[in-house]
């Protein structure tokens, strides 16, 4: 790869920085760039060229048909590099090339479709009970939006915030994770040709310390969105509050995935295999944690084992691999180190738990699952982020509830039942922003996708995002002259 992008502003790719952050392909530990680290100076240059894009109002004053009309272009653009982007977005990812393919670039050119049809349909509100007054309600762009975008799916999520912030007539600075940033940086670059005013949209590259905070401090930035792990998220949502800009922060997951007796259960095998395995196991909404009713205990965990065992670890580019590498080489490790040891108290490996042996380089883990007697239990409380999964039996509905729900994290949740009354109830109890019943990962634009507890703060979503990168205004007009009282006569 020769490109090098330390920033994209007002349409200029800017090459030169310092700091420079190895990006590393981690199918064969090989370096595929140093990409240069944005300075304050070229951080405060893109914020300052999304504000005057805003502020002179190209963007944010376009007719909707004809801002429809340029992010439904940027789709299209997105489509006709989507051999390109899924090659860089593999190389820099480790995720297999059929998945992002497939499914992350498909998503990437749906979210500017999707904002595109929602922006023709918004509505204000008009309150009409006065006789004197009509009240109206309107919104308006916000301004600056301060973009911080994940690298376990850049394209997906990274697109997600370009087009959501982008498509209410804001600009934006978007700063992807330094250990992913190829795919969604060359996304933007493709962007440039779909008809945006310059400067709507900017990119920075550089770490989370220090271009990334350099950015949320920038005060002409207005909002802050960020998806990622819930330290970092922590360290954000407080700067922000400090300086009292909204942010939402999409952060961690330790999701419930709650097998009952009654479930379809090849069904449910299937689902639990595509919840925890798709992406490398590497994303917040993986069904990290499984449930299983005790009557159907031994013999799902024996197909679910058998199953994980035949997964297909390979070479990303192969359209035949099912799990490629984890994203680097200390990421690899975290995941390892959560495999039970010899004598372990309360936990037992049942297949895994260790660097794939058939790789002399590359970050390839085995499916690893684990068994636990309590949700107590490390591999049942913290964050993994791998092909990892916490397997624990369970009696009762009212236990499985209580387990699903004695977890810092809220995010998704999975239930298994043939028995409507039984999905119902589950729904309702569990305590988590998203709840999937009988399917595994299925993502409707339309609905807030945010979570509850440490699973962070806000939601994606259309009116989720409306709301966020909208501010309202009243406006209140008598309906016929009136009659004031006269002070000082």
């Amino acid at each position: 790869m020769t490109d090098i992008i330390t920033a994209l502003i007002d349409g200029e790719t800017i090459s030169a920085g310092e700091a420079p952050i190895p990006v590393v392909n981690p199918a064969d530990d090989t370096l595929i760039v140093e990409l240069p680290e944005a300075d304050d100076a070229t951080v405060d240059r893109a914020v300052a060229a999304a504000r005057r894009s805003f502020d002179e109002g190209a963007w944010r004053a376009m007719a909707v048909e004809k801002r429809q009309a340029v992010l439904r272009r940027c789709a299209d653009l997105i489509d006709a590099a989507a051999d390109m982007l899924a090659d860089i977005e593999c190389a820099n990812t480790g995720i297999p090339r059929a998945q992002i393919r497939n499914r992350s670039i498909l998503r990437a050119a749906d979210n500017f479709r999707f904002f595109a049809d929602y922006i023709g349909q918004s509505v204000g509100a008009l309150y009409e009970q006065n006789p004197d007054y009509l009240t109206f309600v309107r919104r308006e762009p916000v301004g600056v939006a301060a973009l911080i975008s994940p690298w376990n799916s850049p394209l997906a999520l990274g697109s997600m915030k370009i087009a959501s912030s982008i498509a209410f007539g804001n600009s934006c600075v978007l700063k992807p994770s330094e250990q992913a940033p190829l795919g969604i940086s060359k996304l933007v670059s493709i962007l440039g040709e779909a008809g945006l005013p310059e400067g709507v949209v900017n990119l920075v590259n550089g770490r989370g310390a220090s271009t990334g905070d350099r950015l949320i401090r920038n005060p002409g930035v207005d909002v802050v969105t960020f998806t990622g792990g819930t330290p970092t998220g922590r360290v954000i949502m407080r700067t922000a509050g400090e300086l009292l800009k909204p942010a939402t922060v999409e952060l961690g997951g330790k999701s419930a995935n709650i097998i009952f007796d009654d479930a379809d259960f090849e069904q449910a095998v299937d689902g639990a295999l595509l919840g925890i395995f798709t992406n490398n196991g590497q994303q917040c909404l993986a069904g990290s944690r499984i449930l299983v009713q005790r009557g159907i205990a031994d013999r799902f965990i024996e197909a679910f084992v058998e199953r994980a065992r035949k997964i297909r670890i390979g070479d990303p580019l192969d359209a035949a691999t099912e799990i490629g590498p984890l994203v680097s080489q200390r990421h690899m490790q975290h995941v390892l180190s959560f495999v039970p040891g010899a004598g372990a108290e309360g936990e037992t490996l049942l297949t895994g738990g260790r660097r794939a042996p058939q790789f002399d380089r590359g970050c390839y883990v085995e499916p690893t699952i684990v068994r636990a007697d309590s949700n107590d239990r490390r591999v049942c409380q913290e964050e993994i982020f791998g092909p990892f999964a916490a397997l624990m039996v369970f009696d009762t509905d009212e236990e499985a509830y209580r387990i699903a729900n004695a977890s810092r994290f809220g995010l998704v949740s999975y239930v298994w039942s043939q028995n409507i009354a039984r999905i119902m109830e589950a729904q309702e109890r569990i305590e988590a922003g998203i709840v999937w019943c009988n399917t595994p990962m299925m993502r409707e634009l339309r609905a807030p996708f945010g979570g509850y507890k440490d699973s962070g703060v806000g939601a994606d979503g259309g009116a989720a995002c409306e709301a966020f990168y909208t501010r309202q205004k009243t406006v209140t007009i008598p309906r016929r002259p009136i009659a004031l009282r006269k002070l000082g006569v």
